[in-house]
């Protein structure tokens, strides 16, 4: 590759024909959004998740910033800006990585193997060390209300989701932020 624009041209196309659903930003490809499922046999499958992503100018020598819309209870993960903390992102980044490599191998992974001594959720973390199944417990019931909350929207796409229609204690304020709810 001669230039990092074509290079990020070519990673942006490569994510926008694979099986990830992609919505660009203001008509650009610097900033857009992807759609990631739970990977399978994790505490997190049947969840899905809309990731921010906003790509530097000069990506690849610079990461991309990743970043959940929606809430997800994991110690990586920072429960109000939905900031991602993973190593290969945040300092060892390296060219020879693409976007696909962030939505196919580090985000599935990190929701594989979370990181409870390098936190940004202190409180997944905390339950994490001391008491791992009602973390679990609490990590699944709130993939499962994500998954009831995105069907009732789907069955009654017309009405709004109210605070009331989510259990797990956090607030609302848009439509991106409904937890496991991602626009079509």
């Amino acid at each position: 590759m001669s230039s990092p624009s074509k290079r990020r041209d070519m990673d942006v196309m490569k994510l926008m024909m694979s099986d990830f659903a992609v919505e660009t930003i203001n008509d650009g490809i610097n900033e857009f959004n992807v759609e990631l499922h739970g990977p399978k046999e994790s505490l997190y499958e049947g969840g899905i998740w809309k990731v921010r992503v906003e790509l530097p100018d000069a990506y690849p020598y610079k990461s991309p910033s990743i970043g959940f819309l929606n809430k997800i209870f994991h110690p990586n993960v920072d429960e109000l800006s939905g900031s991602v903390c993973l190593d290969v992102i945040n300092q060892s980044w390296s060219p020879m990585f693409d976007l696909l490599n962030v939505f196919e191998v580090f985000l599935p992974q990190l929701l594989l193997y979370p990181n409870p001594s390098d936190p940004l959720n202190g409180d997944a973390a905390s339950l994490m060390i001391k008491d791992k199944n009602q973390y679990e417990q609490k990590s699944t019931v709130n993939v499962m209300q994500r998954e009831n909350i995105t069907n009732t929207i789907s069955e009654e796409s017309d009405e709004e989701v109210s605070d009331e229609d989510i259990s797990d204690g956090h607030s609302v304020t848009t439509d991106e932020e409904v937890a496991g709810h991602v626009e079509p």
